[in-house]
């Protein structure tokens, strides 16, 4: 069968294939328990281990009883907007119209939604190298160029105004960005936010921030939306990592008022909604009793980091930016080898801990670096630690 020509822009999802190989590797005498083996533990995956709290479970129940099912508007309950309004008036300062606001069905819609809308064939788009991959293939998917610019470790491997000027040319039309990022855990300074939002605005182009992690920041410096430059930041954001609803497939747009017609227009035709009981269930999570176990976890997660990242610098794993959101650190593995794909296989077999080597970020130096998600339990952080020790010495 003939396939799309738009397919040979779209790479292979290569954590995937990491995990699988995890799974077949768990699945061998050698992690079995029973037959005095050691259970793989995934640290490559980036879901949170922690489940939608207690409300937020009951408000799923009690739709479901109530029948509450049916299709919402396009751009979500009324409620909910409302609801989020009010999350960033009170955690942000900011004055967000819930007009505004475009409820996804998770932030891979929202992604795919303001790609198609602003977006059309050889538009450039530049993003930083590291970057999540799904990222720049919804650029390719509406037939847009995702232009990878280097970002090292000395620009907290993000982007900033002169790399993105340096950069800019006749076809760019804009940038995507992620704050804090997938998957370095690194966010972009407010001041130099402030200035490439001014840049491209001044060149008439769109900046676009994934804001994903913000609620998962550990920093007041990093801490902020971009949303903050004004009424034409584009954020993209979702229920699933700071509200641990992954499995829920539910998120949300930001976006400038003349836009949200636009956007509307394509969601009713490609998703008709959200998941409305998801979006139920979502109304629980700005509940005062959520909110304050959600700060909880968050606190949980630093902890972590604070675990993880001394112990991956002493063992030669070295972390050149401490991560100040989400649960990954980005760790430059060459001390040890010279390609951290043979690497993270390796220690799969010998370690039996799975984690995320850099193919799937980026073309820049990605033997290199590899991914350690620090989402999983504590206890579960330790004994990866200890067999990588093991297998290092």
């Amino acid at each position: 069968m003939k396939l799309a020509g738009r397919l040979d822009h779209i790479e292979p999802f290569y954590v995937m294939e990491c995990a699988k190989a995890a799974r077949e590797i768990a699945a061998s005498p050698a992690c079995d328990p029973a037959r005095g083996g050691e259970p793989m533990i995934y640290l490559n995956i980036g879901e949170p281990d922690f489940t939608a709290p207690p409300l937020v479970q009951e408000a799923a129940e009690r739709a479901i009883r109530n029948g509450a099912t049916q299709y919402t508007q396009a751009t979500g309950l009324p409620e909910l907007r409302e609801r989020l309004s009010a999350w960033y008036r009170q955690r942000f300062g900011l004055d967000i119209p819930a007009r505004r606001i475009v409820i996804t069905a998770g932030a891979s819609a929202a992604l795919q939604l303001i790609c198609l809308a602003l977006f059309e064939a050889g538009d450039e788009v530049l993003m930083p190298d590291p970057s999540y991959p799904c990222n720049r293939h919804f650029v390719a998917a509406a037939e847009g160029v995702a232009r990878l610019l280097p970002a090292s470790p000395e620009h907290r491997f993000q982007l900033d105004a002169q790399a993105v000027s340096q950069a800019w040319g006749p076809a760019t039309r804009g940038v995507l960005l992620a704050s804090p990022s997938n998957p370095t855990g690194t966010s972009i300074h407010p001041e130099e936010m402030r200035r490439i939002v001014e840049f491209v605005r001044a060149r008439s182009g769109v900046t676009i921030v994934d804001e994903i992690y913000l609620g998962l920041s550990y920093d007041d410096t990093f801490g902020q939306s971009a949303l903050r430059n004004g009424s034409d930041v584009v954020s993209v954001n979702s229920f699933s990592k700071y509200f641990n609803m992954t499995g829920w497939r539910l998120g949300w747009l930001v976006l400038p008022e003349d836009l949200v017609a636009p956007v509307e227009r394509l969601a009713q035709n490609l998703f008709i909604c959200a998941s409305t009981v998801a979006q139920h269930a979502a109304l629980a999570c700005f509940e005062a009793e959520s909110i304050a176990e959600y700060e909880r976890r968050r606190a949980e997660f630093r902890a972590r980091r604070d675990l993880v990242v001394p112990a991956l610098n002493q063992m030669g794993l070295s972390v050149p930016v401490m991560p100040d959101g989400a649960f990954y650190a980005y760790a430059d593995c060459s001390r040890h080898a010279a390609s951290s794909w043979d690497f993270c296989f390796d220690l799969m077999h010998r370690a039996h801990v799975a984690l995320t080597p850099g193919r799937d970020f980026g073309r820049h130096e990605p033997e290199r670096w590899l991914r350690f998600s620090f989402a999983s339990s504590t206890s579960k952080l330790e004994e990866a630690l200890h067999r990588l020790r093991s297998a290092l010495a």
